[in-house]
């Protein structure tokens, strides 16, 4: 009789197994793979419970006959760096991991399995690596975008056989080579005759514009090539594409004449050619009627007075065409244009008596400064918005005319002013509708719009409008959106600020914050007046609840208790195990230099407060020091970009190891940088010193070096303002190193390859390994074995070996002569401050200064900007010290050349203002670090 019992017991197991099977809705191989990504993301949905995905309702997880169809998991704080599993969804159609910067590592090449993929949305992440060539083989493609993260090496060819591929959107990456067309068996873009988008702006693309690229069968309506390194000339069967809307190639290096059959476009409504190389005659624009925007400012056309096309051009806003060597006088009748609202024509030889007529549009800004207009019919009977700065006729009494100042434009926005007075509290905001919820925030980055009068608000209201309208069509909860802080960044991209309020709720779910994200980024839909755009979600703060399994929760209940006797004992052995590992981690945390060698790197670090990071930390946030991860080498050993378990994009300097001049190196800027906080410094995350290995965290700066923007290699064009304001924010670091910090420091590397380039081009001096403390304030210096990178080096300090704050000038003075020339400071044998110091010298040939600046600022050239920098920067590097000004003087001279060149401060502040003053403080907390 005891017999039977036992059998159950034994069959118990396998019962359960198969009832608990039996109930499972989902593929066994999705849950596998679900299973897979479960053990290596961090922050899934809490609700990811259970052995069946679909029958319990993941969040993010769709399902279509048992099989998982769509993943979107946009914004919600993903983190992990493995992706291997993710081409075994083969029935999986859509894949949205968008607004997760945690994301990190290449892609996969077996994303190449996706048989069925029509959407492939991977927008702002932290992907790098090269884009894989089996993404050729996901035929059923439609929708692709991966959009600002970090893919480098080339496009591949094999995107060519994605024959019903509608949106190719690559923008904002490093993708390096030439724009792959069909090469004999290799595919190529111009195969994608049913694709509406080519949007590969912002990269480092070199070469030409394929002429096989386009062909008059192409359906497409974006080619969006700007910010890259492109070259040769524009090819004519461009002019073939007559669906063509959108049209950017500016900021390359495009040579040539513009194709005389570019008015073929008759449909094109934004055309955008400017800071390239064109030459030739202006092209014949007649014709397009759709035109409402035009930029080809800064090329070199053939001189020429302005052709009569220009207003034929009915449905144009906005009119670009600085420095395009425009002579003559300005007929009236260009003011007359229905929809105008900007014309700029500034710095070209415009002359003559300015007339504008009586029938130009309300609210026209015309901007026509740095010409030869003698005189203004209208100068004291006009209503628009007139600059006059910079010719003739505003010299004298009438300097102080209105026509000649020129006025800060403050961009409006929208808000909710109908609402009463409400405090909602709890972090929540006031929607349009009067409502306090937890909204979602983001960035909308358009790439082109079609108009320039920054003050209609009809604008903003239409885009408000058409965004509420997309939400509720596609049933999403949302109640209202509201539309802020209109913007134009360096790239000449418009920016919004938007908050899309829950509906019904006071936050949203993970699902329809997702939802809301894939929305915007998949964009289903078309703004009046905007063109493409991208998504950049913030993150969210604080999810509402998760949805709860269904009905295999009771099974799943009682398999998950059956399984946890075994799991206690496992615990228990665990528990004994990591107490003792957390016992020696803390004493290694409580003395991290206990292994320091005194001797060969001198006394221990002496830290006012630094972040220790294990080395199995830094490891993991590195893929094990991968080369794909690596991001630079030198001397000292090499650099790794990382992302933290916080979230934080690091930059990881990691020592040779048994480098004698890496441990002093390292022990100099951990104390240094540990005792400072300026936003023109780069900031010190945290270091290791574990297992032989000295490492230095330093928050990542994505744009490079200075040097690098300088010499053409990341891509990045930098103009005048650019570079007055980066030699600003550089001052301004080292002035605080010199005047503010206690004791004083002196970096003695200051270089070019030293000042590096965040988000939005503001500078932060880097890499202090061999700085020093100036100790002994009476003297103003100290005596040291000299140190530095030649053709910086201060000649003063060379000879003596005396070292001060004047010999950083000297340095600094020579990065002001390489942001003026583009020139390495040492080139061919010859040195750039003797260059610069000879063409200035040479009263004979006023041209030779000309030829030494580089041929992107020579229009700038004028006597309150470029030669008061010259000037500046040659007393920055006078031989002997006393005669340089201080870093404090050069920053208030700057910032006068900035003013006088007309232009606002990206700081109202003053140089003192926003430095703060560590003296007081001996902690992170009270900078916000912690």
């Amino acid at each position: 009789m005891m017999i039977i019992p036992r059998i159950w017991l034994c069959l118990l197991p396998l019962v359960i197994h198969i009832l608990v099977v039996a109930a499972i809705l989902t593929n066994t191989d999705d849950v596998s793979t679900l299973n897979a990504l479960k053990s290596s993301w961090g922050n899934l949905p809490p609700n990811w419970l259970g052995a069946d995905p679909c029958g319990s309702n993941w969040e993010g997880i769709r399902c279509s006959n048992s099989r998982v169809v769509s993943i979107t998991l946009s914004g919600i704080g993903l983190t992990g760096s493995e992706f291997g599993d993710l081409g075994s969804f083969t029935e999986l159609q859509h894949l949205d991991l968008s607004n997760n910067i945690g994301l990190k590592g290449t892609l996969p090449s077996s994303i190449g399995n996706l048989k069925n993929l029509t959407t492939l949305i991977l927008v702002s992440c932290s992907f790098f690596g090269q884009i894989p060539d089996s993404i050729g083989s996901l035929q059923q493609l439609v929708f692709i975008s991966l959009t600002s993260n970090s893919f480098n090496g080339p496009i591949p060819h094999s995107i060519g056989n994605l024959s019903k591929l509608s949106w190719l959107d690559l923008s904002y990456n490093k993708l390096t080579g030439t724009i792959p067309v069909s090469n004999g068996p290799l595919p190529g873009l111009d195969k994608l005759i049913n694709a509406k988008h080519f949007h590969l702006s912002q990269n480092q693309l070199s070469g030409t514009i394929p002429p096989k690229l386009f062909s008059p069968n192409m359906k497409l309506i974006h080619v969006i090539l700007d910010h890259n390194q492109l070259s040769g000339e524009i090819p004519q069967t461009l002019g073939r594409v007559q669906t063509l809307e959108v049209v950017r190639l500016d900021s390359n290096t495009l040579n040539g004449s513009v194709p005389d059959n570019l008015n073929n476009l008759t449909s094109l409504n934004e055309l955008y050619l400017s800071n390239n190389n064109l030459t030739g005659p202006l092209p014949d624009l007649s014709g397009m009627n759709a035109l409402y925007y035009l930029d080809m400012s800064n090329n070199s056309f053939d001189a020429s007075e302005i052709p009569p096309w220009f207003s034929n051009l009915l449905s144009l806003t906005t009119l670009h065409m600085v420095n395009t060597t425009l002579q003559g006088p300005i007929p009236v009748n260009v003011f007359s244009l229905p929809q105008l609202e900007t014309v700029e024509l500034s710095n070209n030889n415009l002359n003559g008596t300015l007339d504008i007529g009586s029938s130009y549009p309300k609210n026209l800004t015309v901007d026509l400064q740095n010409n030869s207009i003698v005189d203004f019919e209208q100068k004291t009977n006009y209503n628009m918005k007139m600059v006059l700065t910079g010719n003739p006729i505003c010299k004298g009494n009438e300097a102080k005319e209105n026509y000649c100042i020129v006025e800060n434009n403050n961009n409006p926005f929208l808000s909710s002013d109908n609402c009463p007075n409400v405090n909602c509290g709890s972090g929540k905001i006031q929607s349009p509708n009067c409502k306090c919820s937890h909204p979602q925030t983001g960035t909308l980055h358009f790439f082109s719009y079609s108009f320039s009068n920054f003050e209609n608000l009809t604008y903003y209201r239409t885009l408000n409008g058409s965004l509420m309208t997309a939400f509720l069509t596609s049933g999403l909860p949302v109640d209202s959106v509201s539309v802020t802080d209109p913007t134009i960044d360096v790239y000449s991209y418009l920016k919004f600020r938007v908050q899309i309020f829950p509906s019904g709720q006071d936050t949203f779910n993970r699902t329809g914050n997702s939802d809301v994200g894939f929305l915007l980024n998949r964009q289903p839909f078309q703004f009046d007046y905007f063109g493409p755009f991208f998504y950049k979600a913030d993150d969210y703060c604080c999810f509402g609840g998760s949805k709860k399994s269904s009905h295999t929760g009771i099974i799943v209940g009682v398999a998950v208790g059956a399984s946890v006797f075994v799991v206690l004992l496992v615990c228990v052995a665990v528990y004994a195990f990591r107490q003792r590992s957390r016992a020696n981690r803390a004493t290694e945390k409580s003395n991290p230099f206990a292994s320091w060698d005194r001797d060969k790197s001198g006394s221990v670090p002496q830290l006012k407060g630094a972040r220790w990071l294990s080395f199995e930390e830094i490891q993991k946030c590195t893929h094990n020091f991968s080369d794909a991860n690596s991001i630079g080498s030198g001397g000292y050993g090499k650099v790794y970009r990382g992302l933290l378990a916080t979230r934080e994009l690091v930059a990881i300097k990691r020592a040779q190891q048994g480098s004698l001049q890496g441990a002093l190196e390292f022990k100099t800027e951990i104390e240094l940088l540990s005792r400072i906080h300026h936003k023109n410094v780069v900031n010190l995350v945290g270091f290791c010193y574990e297992q032989g290995e000295q490492m230095l965290v330093y928050e990542y700066i994505p744009n490079g070096t200075l040097r690098e923007s300088l010499s053409g290699k990341s891509g990045i064009q930098l103009n005048w303002m650019r570079r007055l304001n980066i030699a600003l924010d550089a001052a301004r670091g080292l002035a605080y190193l010199h005047e503010l910090a206690d004791p004083p420091i002196i970096h003695r590397d200051v270089k070019s390859n030293n000042i590096l380039l965040d988000d939005n081009l503001n500078a932060k001096v880097a890499d202090f390994g061999i700085s020093k403390l100036l100790g002994d304030a009476g003297k103003g210096h100290v005596s040291t074995q000299v140190k530095g990178t030649m053709g910086y080096l201060d000649p003063e300090y060379y000879m003596t070996q005396q070292l001060t704050d004047r010999s950083d000038v000297y340095s600094y003075g020579v990065v002001l002569l390489e942001l003026i020339t583009a020139r390495p400071p040492i080139e061919r044998g010859k040195y750039i401050v003797r260059v610069v110091s000879e063409a200035m010298d040479d009263q004979k040939d006023s041209s030779k200064l000309d030829r030494v600046v580089d041929q992107i600022l020579r229009p700038h050239r004028d006597p309150d900007g470029l030669l008061k920098f010259i000037n500046l920067a040659m007393s920055c590097v006078r031989e002997s010290a006393a005669e340089r000004p201080s870093m404090g003087e050069v920053v208030r001279e700057i910032e006068n050349i900035i003013q006088m060149a007309g232009k606002v401060l990206t700081s109202s502040s003053s140089f003192e203002e926003g430095n703060q003053d560590i003296r007081n403080s001996n902690s992170y907390e009270s900078y916000g670090w912690l």
